[in-house]
Order: structure tokens, then sequence, then C-alpha cells
């Protein structure tokens, strides 16, 4: 049986930590990963995270460069999953809503909305203005998913890492991906 395929894209939005932990579960779970990381999205990491795009590819299968719009994710006859953004900046939102794939990663959200993959935008931004939310509501109306990571706090994290965790394994439940590990509310 083959792997699943999950592309993951990073963006420059704050909490690159998403999509290090995304690719790090995806692989421990033996899914297959492609990875398209924008300049921002690489600065970030390396600012957040002290990692390089060098770094960052290693975590992943596949990887490719933004402007690769010919890889084999720019095309819906490659079959994949679904596709995380994480995290997902308002710029990367705004394209995603409005059909504007110019780039890899923005035409590889756009094949998961035309092949009616799962795409989730695990978006960043707060506050958010009217642009965002007409932005989240124009790529929910074309099935896209909004996630922003928000914490849940009923489970009592002690920890950035748990937080993190919680966020990345509700994503790959949501996902079905098999082995995936949210934690459940039983109830008081």
């Amino acid at each position: 049986m083959p792997r699943q395929r999950l592309v993951v894209g990073i963006t420059g939005a704050s909490g690159a930590v998403y999509g290090v932990r995304l690719l790090e579960r995806a692989r421990a779970l033996g899914v297959e990963t492609h990875l398209v990381a924008t300049p921002a999205g690489v600065l970030n990491a390396h600012h957040e995270l002290g990692l390089s795009r060098a770094d960052l590819e290693a975590l992943a299968d596949h990887s490719y460069a933004p402007g690769d719009v010919g890889a084999c994710v720019a095309s819906g006859s490659f079959g994949t999953a679904a596709m995380v953004v994480a995290p997902c900046s308002m710029k990367t939102l705004a394209a995603v809503a409005h059909g504007l794939a110019d780039n890899l990663l923005t035409r590889a959200a756009d094949v998961a909305l035309k092949e009616r993959r799962r795409l989730v935008l695990m978006v960043r931004e707060t506050p958010l203005n009217l642009a965002h939310l007409r932005n989240m509501t124009a790529a929910t109306e074309m099935g896209a998913i909004v996630f922003p990571p928000l914490p849940a706090f009923y489970h009592r994290p002690q920890t950035v890492a748990e937080i993190v965790d919680d966020g990345v394994e509700r994503v790959l439940a949501l996902l079905q991906l098999e082995g995936a590990a949210p934690r459940e509310w039983r109830g008081l």
C-alpha cells in the first residue's frame, strides 16, 4: 500500500514551530511529506527556531522552492491526502481566497481546493481586520478549513511544546491520519 502524501506549506507568519512539528509528526506516522517554504517562512523559522532552509528541508521527504511551479504538487494528477499551511500568513490566505496561484505554495493550495482535497490553513494574526475575516470566509466557502492554532487550556498544558503538540495532533486527526493522538475532552 503506498504511503499517504501530505503537502506542507510554511509561510512568513509567526509560528514556524507548527510547520516543523507537523513535519516531525508526519514522518513519525509514516506519511510522505512535500514541503514548500516561502522566503519569509524560512526567515521566521530561522528567527524563531534557529533553523536554516536546509534544516527545514531535511524534515521533509521532498521539498520545493516557491518558484518551482512545475513541481509535482502543482498538478491535480499528483495524488495527495491533504495540504496544511502551518503557519499561514494573511498574505497567503488572501492569495488562496482569491485564487492567486502565483507561486508553488498557493498553486498547491489551489490544487487541493479544485481536487476537493483537505486544505487546512493555520492562520496566524491578531487582531483580525475585515479583510482577514472576509478572506477566511471566502476560503471556507471554497472548501478550506481555517484552523487558527489557538491553545486549549482545559488539559492544563505546562509548556509551549504541549500547546503546539495539541494543535498539531488536532490537525492530524482532522486529516484522519492513522496514529494521530489528539487529547480528548472527557468531561468534568
